[in-house]
């Protein structure tokens, strides 16, 4: 029978952890990755940890998934493993990855037919916001789904935004964030590397950017990083580069079905792109800067680059 007060988190991974630990406060909230190393972590957080990702969900009133891409949601739901058959009628399923507004329709249509709602819920903020509440989450799903899932979204975010009615809403304007996010980020690795080219401290240039018009989320989130990008290890993996190949990959495959032209979104994505072609995938996203300028030029080579 499904539990109103329980919360199954798929994907333990640099969002899906924070985000089950900061349910943890609040509901009982089981957890299943296919790390070992994930599922020792959340055992500690709180979390109770499952083997497999149908025992976690049985009998959970809200299923959450942090997955990768539209491949991975399908194989969640429907795979061998997948936990939409042991979901009861009147569950839920929150969505919080960002995998494209066309895959969410046949989802939502196979889980109607068990009785099962879907709240499209991509989030933002990154693994540090997730732990303390406060992502921003643009939500579209029917209204009685949203009711049963609105306590868990609660618990996440500071800023809430209904979108529509319609499961899909949300990865369109999730979308829509990824523009603005991928070119941000891109134009942050360029003004950057030009700092440093003209001999400028890029530290303070970094202050500096920040205090005035030129200051973003994003130039004041990736900046520090892109500092460490040229060291041996790099910065601290919180978003990897190839997720914005395939955000941005998204952005253009939306654009070009609504006939509209992203020229700034398509140039961001083919440095991106580059970046994994260079090994850079697995890496932070603000490895970025390492595709625009290889080495820095007040300083020594890349290793390896």
């Amino acid at each position: 029978m499904t539990s109103t007060d329980t919360v199954a988190v798929l994907g333990l991974g640099a969002m899906g952890l924070p985000i089950a630990t900061r349910l943890a406060g609040a509901f009982a909230v089981r957890g299943h990755d296919i790390a070992a190393d994930r599922l020792r972590l959340a055992e500690q957080a709180g979390i109770a940890p499952h083997p497999t990702a149908r025992g976690a969900a049985a009998g959970a009133g809200v299923v959450l998934l942090a997955v990768r891409d539209a491949a991975q949601l399908e194989e969640a739901l429907f795979g061998p493993d997948g936990v939409a058959g042991v979901l009861d009628p009147g569950a839920v399923v929150l969505l919080t990855s960002t995998v494209g507004r066309e895959a969410v329709p046949p989802v939502v249509q196979r889980l109607r037919e068990r009785g099962v709602g879907l709240v499209d819920a991509p989030l933002s903020g990154g693994p540090a916001r997730a732990g303390a509440g406060d992502l921003l989450v643009v939500v579209g799903a029917e209204p009685a789904a949203l009711a049963a899932a609105r306590p868990v979204l609660e618990r996440l975010a500071s800023t809430l935004t209904v979108v529509g009615d319609a499961p899909g809403d949300g990865q369109a304007l999730k979308t829509v964030n990824q523009l603005l996010c991928g070119v941000h980020i891109a134009a942050a690795a360029e003004a950057l590397a030009l700092a440093d080219a003209l001999g400028l401290d890029p530290a303070r240039t970094l202050a500096a950017l920040e205090a005035g018009a030129a200051g973003s989320f994003m130039l004041g989130n990736r900046g520090p990083r892109m500092l460490e990008a040229y060291d041996d290890d790099g910065a601290e993996v919180l978003s990897r580069l190839d997720i914005f190949v395939k955000d941005l990959g998204i952005v253009g495959d939306a654009a070009r079905t609504a006939g509209l032209a992203t020229p700034v979104a398509a140039a961001a994505e083919q440095l991106f792109l580059l970046g994994r072609t260079q090994g850079l995938g697995a890496a932070d996203d603000s490895a970025v800067i390492r595709v625009v300028a290889p080495g820095r030029r007040g300083g020594p080579e890349t290793p390896g680059a």
